[in-house]
């Protein structure tokens, strides 16, 4: 869901001409991004949904621990390079959210920790895409990426375009129906 979601928003940009894919890199050039993905998938969600959402949920319920987590997780970004309060406020929102209502689907980090390392690896090792305002490797693609940037995402990555937005936060929305109708939901 993680590759599907990334590839949706890069298919919307190439269907409106802002994305262009120019050639190939070798295969080799998706390697570095392993490393990325991984560590920052499963060390954030760790703490952001194994420990933060968790602890808050304890207290407070998960409507609560979605809204606390999901901004914090927002605002740790605001520490990348090419950071910007949008690029925050977007993340809260759409991964933010969606990561929150993939544990609570399943009740297990894991698929939170999947949905994080896959759109970080995609977005980085197959598009050449910046990873939240930070990391800006080249991956598989050539690419040239033109366009206003409430469309692209700008220097932020796509992580800030409203395609993004629109896709995970509606995304999250149908996990959040889900986890409530499996009862997975904890009251305040």
């Amino acid at each position: 869901i993680g590759a599907g979601l990334y590839t949706a928003c890069v298919l919307l940009l190439m269907l409106f001409g802002m994305y262009r894919v120019e050639g190939l890199n070798p295969v080799s050039y998706m390697i570095p991004a392993v490393a990325m993905a991984v560590k920052s998938g499963v060390f954030e969600e760790l703490l952001f949904r194994g420990v933060l959402f968790r602890s808050v949920e304890d207290m407070a319920g998960s409507w609560i621990a979605i809204v606390v987590s999901s901004l914090a997780f927002g605002l740790v970004h605001l520490l990348n390079p090419e950071s910007t309060m949008a690029g925050a406020i977007y993340i809260a929102i759409e991964a933010g959210l969606l990561l929150s209502a993939a544990y609570l689907v399943t009740r297990r980090l894991w698929i939170a920790i999947g949905f994080h390392i896959v759109w970080n690896y995609v977005q980085s090792a197959v598009f050449s895409g910046i990873v939240s305002g930070g990391v800006k490797l080249p991956g598989l693609l050539q690419k040239t990426i033109e366009g206003p940037s409430f469309f692209t995402g700008g220097t932020f990555g796509m992580e800030q375009s409203i395609f993004a937005l629109v896709l995970c936060t509606a995304t999250g929305v149908v996990m959040l129906v889900i986890a409530m109708r499996r009862g997975h939901i904890v009251p305040a």
